[in-house]
C-alpha cells in the first residue's frame, strides 16, 4: 500500500513542476520555486490545491 501511495505522490509533485514551469510563463520565479517547494514536500495536497486554484 505504501508503495503505491509514494507512486501516486511522486506522479503528483512531477504533474506540479511540469505545469509550473512550462505552462504558466506569467508566473514568476519566486512564486514558481514556491510550487516546487510545495510540490516536493506536499506533493498530493500542492496537486490538488493547484489544480483548483490556478487550472479553473
Amino acid at each position: 500500500m505504501g508503495t503505491i501511495v509514494g507512486i501516486i505522490a511522486l506522479i503528483c509533485a512531477i504533474y506540479v513542476i511540469i505545469e509550473v514551469w512550462t505552462k504558466q510563463p506569467s508566473m514568476g520565479t519566486g512564486e514558481k520555486i514556491i510550487w516546487t517547494l510545495a510540490a516536493f514536500f506536499f506533493s498530493i495536497i500542492t496537486a490538488i490545491v493547484y489544480y483548483f486554484m490556478k487550472k479553473s
